[in-house]
């Protein structure tokens, strides 16, 4: 796949990058994106909910009163459910959400949301971008010239650069990220993708673009 590359200024430099079609060419898998979406959701839940049981809550373990005779009916002591302040019946504990998956599922997941970018036209390589200050109304002019200012944007850099992060960490609808840690969801959840011109480098190295 051919892509141009763009200057900051959102110009044609004259230069293309041909993207691997075993990359971005590939047939999707709707499965396999579910499954890794599903995946990065459940891992963003914390699982932390609680609540007390008859064995935890505050009150005296004595029975209220005797079990029969009284024409009411059978009763505990106040820690049961039934009153106000007792424990609760079956109610949520701790636990994870994580779901696993195997490396091979999930970069088929991640070429899929790939190919799909490409067959949408939604792929932009600009050449690096270099800022000397963060300054998040250059950044945007720059998104601006590119067309891409007011889409849901995943800009994504080889390295981490730190004025390109705090230029970039108050945009509501853009994402900055390492070309190492992209994910599915990250790719499915943003109208285009922006690539630096070194970062789009890195996938004509099929291993590395994998692993990313």
């Amino acid at each position: 796949m051919q892509v141009d590359v763009y200057n900051i200024q959102g110009e044609k430099t004259g230069r293309t990058l041909e993207l691997p079609e075993d990359i971005f060419g590939i047939e999707p898998n709707d499965h396999v994106i579910y499954l890794a979406v599903k995946q990065y959701l459940a891992a963003q839940r914390q699982g932390t909910h609680k609540v007390k049981t008859r064995a935890e809550v505050k009150g005296a373990s004595r029975k209220l009163h005797k079990q029969k005779g009284t024409g009411g009916s059978r009763k505990g002591n106040i820690r049961n459910p039934l009153y106000k302040g007792g424990g609760t019946i079956f109610g949520p504990k701790p636990h994870k959400w994580d779901i696993k998956l195997n490396k091979k599922v999930k970069d088929l997941a991640k070429m899929s949301a790939l190919t799909y970018k490409a067959k949408e036209n939604a792929i932009v390589v600009v050449e690096d971008i270099n800022m000397d200050v963060p300054k998040t109304s250059q950044f945007m002019g720059i998104m601006s010239g590119l067309k891409v200012a007011s889409k849901k944007t995943l800009f994504v850099t080889p390295g981490f650069d730190e004025n390109l992060y705090l230029s970039t960490r108050n945009v509501p609808n853009i994402a900055s990220v390492l070309l190492s840690d992209i994910n599915t969801y990250d790719i499915i959840n943003a109208d285009v993708l922006v690539l630096t011109e070194n970062a789009a480098k890195i996938f004509t190295d099929q291993d590395s673009a994998v692993e990313a």
